[in-house]
């Protein structure tokens, strides 16, 4: 009986051609095997799954090979790749930095360089996790690092670049890995489907890459444990079935109570989930990834499957509000110490978003309110039939009153004069003269007599309905 192993090991990339995402990374180390411009230290940082220590077996394994192809892959036929590839090559030496983290582990390795190869060209340490080596080991592999022998080479792979010393990282050439594409993902879990004879929906592989975070030993795992659970062919709904996640029609029983209004639907759905035991964390997930489909569809994504039902129901601003609202109640989740209360009114929250006009229409309307006003002023038609109001430009303050009688008083005579006959024309230049010589009125706006005819009007629309 043959022996069982797992799907990371099992589809462990043996070619550079066969490794998922990294194409730059890939053509990089492939010209420089070509060109035979081997540095003496590489560094492969990246986060855990993208396959860092995968390329140092790979660099390793075509360094060795004996017959090396022309595009720079390895024969993987060679005794040097066989070995490499059953983990018992004498000329790969693979070292686990969490565990042999010393000074000591590191002077025994510095022993060991001037060691010639068993039987390959080069002599290669792998260390793993090299971040973890303490400060005394990174300085006792100092000068070696900066001029080994010829024949020696050093792969490091980390997760965790920020914590390996500059003066280690200057004597290397770096790769950075980044999260793996969704597409790549997929692409490498359908030929292990198909290599493995497991009937899957394409549907169910994006979930099984939503979970896995852009890592493929991630998802290589969740699948393997899909497959262990033994029901084909493996859809959406089975996959959220066994990684205990909520399921498809829950989500769109939470549209019916949004686009409804119902809150009596939304509490029972909050019951149901909670009595389910689902994960609140994972369900505020759930949300957070059924609502970004809606936005999605705005943005230019057509909607897929039972989704196309509910699409035209969100716009892109209500959208933005319930994923807002979601990810504000993620921060509060660990403060909350009733899960049930927390979901529910959650759930409320979510129902009751519709009716709450958003900030940017606000700000709108009242741009637009502002900008009708200031281009057509209002007019108020009044109407007084018993009362005529004085013209409002001769009231004259009292203050002004009081200087215009100081002002008016004649100076006292000193010396008498004999009266004079007065003729018209004389009182009228005196009129005249009067007239030129009176204060003229201050400016007032005409804003302010606007608010006395109104307040006027108000007054006496008061009394004539109290005289009825």
């Amino acid at each position: 009986m043959q022996k069982y192993q797992i799907i990371p090991r099992k589809f462990r990339p043996k070619r550079f051609s066969e490794v998922a995402g990294h194409k730059a990374v890939v053509e990089t180390l492939k010209n420089a095997l070509l060109s035979e411009r081997i540095g003496q230290a590489y560094l492969f940082s990246g986060m855990r799954g993208c396959g860092k220590t995968t390329l140092a077996r790979l660099l390793a394994k075509a360094l060795n090979c004996e017959s090396l192809s022309q595009d720079a892959e390895p024969c993987n036929g060679c005794t040097s790749c066989l070995e490499i590839s059953e983990g018992r090559s004498l000329d790969m030496i693979e070292i686990d930095g969490a565990s042999n983290r010393g000074i000591d582990d590191i002077r025994q390795l510095n022993e060991t360089v001037f060691y010639a190869p068993n039987k390959g060209q080069y002599k290669i340490y792998i260390i793993d996790e090299v971040h973890m080596l303490t400060k005394e080991a990174f300085n006792a592999l100092l000068k070696t690092l900066e001029e080994p022998p010829k024949s020696v080479k050093f792969f490091f792979a980390t997760t965790e670049p920020h914590k390996i010393p500059a003066t280690i990282i200057s004597r290397c050439q770096r790769f950075h890995l980044g999260r793996i594409p969704e597409e790549d993902l997929i692409a490498k879990l359908i030929r292990i489907a198909s290599n493995l004879e497991v009937e899957v929906e394409r549907e169910a592989l994006e979930q099984v890459c939503t979970l896995s975070e852009g890592s493929l030993r991630d998802a290589e795992s969740l699948f393997d444990q899909l497959i262990c659970f033994g029901k084909t062919p493996i859809t959406l709904a089975l996959t959220r079935e066994v990684f205990g996640l909520i399921s498809t029609e829950h989500l769109f029983e939470l549209d019916e109570a949004i686009q409804s209004g119902n809150l009596e639907s939304a509490a029972q759905l909050a019951r149901d989930l909670y009595q389910s035991g689902k994960d609140l964390s994972s369900t505020l997930d759930a949300f957070l990834e059924h609502f970004r489909t809606y936005l999605l569809t705005h943005l230019g994504k057509a909607p897929q499957g039972p989704y196309q039902k509910w699409a035209g129901s969100y716009t892109k601003e209500h959208c933005l509000s319930l994923l807002n609202t979601l990810l504000e109640w993620q921060k509060q989740m660990g403060k909350m110490p009733f899960k049930l209360v927390h979901l529910e009114m959650l759930l409320f929250q979510l129902v009751t978003a519709k009716q709450r006009i958003p900030l940017e229409d606000l700000a709108l309307r009242l741009i637009d309110l502002e900008q009708r006003l200031t281009s057509e002023p209002v007019t108020a038609e009044i109407k007084i039939s018993p009362i005529q109001l004085e013209d409002p430009k001769k009231i004259i303050p009292p203050q002004e009153k009081k200087k215009e009688e100081v002002f008016s008083e004649p100076a006292p005579e000193t010396t008498l004069e004999m009266p004079k006959v007065s003729t018209k024309e004389d009182s009228a230049t005196e009129i005249k003269t009067e007239q030129k010589n009176e204060p003229s009125s201050p400016s007032i706006h005409p804003s302010h007599y606007d608010t006395l005819i109104r307040f006027a009007a108000v007054e006496l629309e008061g009394t004539t309905k109290g005289s009825q």
